[in-house]
């Protein structure tokens, strides 16, 4: 394949969107809306109500889409894909593999391609890095780093990263590969009684790597107690919060943060609080952090270090 010229042009959203929702800088000359789609959204429309959503996000001025093969065993790709297409060449396209290895992973490069239809992704990642084993996987010979940068060179991809659930293994991938940024919970409770994630914001700053953020209005595990059919949501693994007030304590904090963009939890209602709340962005006061501090301590962090 002939290598693929990028320029930070191709990502310029059209004038009448710009100015729409707030931006950040990525990389390059790259601004992403603060608030990233999620794919997961789109799971349980037919293909017209999906591609009318996704449409008004795009006239909102919401350039960043977040998707991969694992939502919903691939619907989440095969709907997002031709609800994007009008609107590909000036998005940002992140897709993920689960995939440790080379061969999963190059088959699962080349599906999702197809399902989203398209030539390339502006990110590709190692999806949810778990474990050191994890990280000895994809490095290892015949390992998923080897596609990677393979598919970067080639064009198939302009950024590589990766999104991480264990600090551990978050800090040794940022040390042994060259990842353009990385996926993480930003969230206030695991920051603040959790132990987790500053440290992996740390690392990547030093490293000179972009920072995404993940479960910014996440507020607990649902109880053990609670059967999964009786979830309010049944696209959150974990309970999200869904008080107004309180996620907007929530993800104001979140986008605080020295970060790009945060995807918000995969229901469409959340979704568009998360895209009202970040609209209006502005700090939290002395007050709402101790509110948000004394929300933190009644709860249970999702992610703990």
């Amino acid at each position: 394949m002939e290598r693929r010229t990028f320029v930070a042009s191709a990502l310029t959203l059209p004038a009448a969107a710009a100015s729409a929702f707030p931006k950040r800088p990525y990389k390059d000359g790259i601004e992403l809306s603060a608030i990233g789609f999620g794919g997961i959204v789109l799971m349980g429309m037919e293909q017209p109500e999906a591609n009318r959503y996704l449409a008004q996000t795009w006239d909102k001025g919401i350039n960043y889409y977040d998707v991969a093969p694992s939502y919903g065993n691939g619907e989440a790709e095969i709907k997002l894909g031709p609800a994007l297409e009008p609107y590909r060449k000036n998005a940002f396209l992140a897709c993920k593999t689960g995939k440790r290895d080379a061969a999963g992973a190059q088959e699962e490069l080349e599906r999702s391609l197809k399902r989203l239809r398209t030539d390339h992704f502006d990110l590709y990642q190692f999806h949810a890095v778990s474990s050191m084993d994890d990280v000895k996987k994809i490095l290892a010979p015949g390992g998923a780093a080897e596609v990677f940068l393979k598919a970067k060179k080639e064009g198939k991809t302009r950024y590589v990263g990766f999104s991480a659930h264990n600090p551990e293994a978050a800090l040794a991938l940022l040390d042994a590969f060259p990842a353009d940024s990385v996926l993480f919970p930003v969230n206030f409770a695991c920051w603040q009684t959790g132990g987790f994630g500053q440290q992996i914001l740390e690392k990547a700053k030093q490293k000179g790597a972009a920072r995404l953020a993940l479960k910014g209005m996440a507020y607990r595990p649902w109880p053990q107690s609670l059967p999964r059919q009786d979830r309010k949501y049944q696209k959150c693994w974990y309970e999200p919060l869904d008080n107004r007030a309180q996620a907007q304590l929530a993800l104001r904090w979140t986008l605080s943060q020295e970060i790009t963009a945060a995807v918000p939890p995969g229901e469409a209602r959340l979704f568009e609080m998360a895209l009202d709340i970040a609209a209006a962005f502005k700090p939290l006061n002395r007050t709402e952090q101790a509110e948000l501090a004394a929300l933190a301590k009644s709860t249970v962090p999702i992610f703990k270090a």
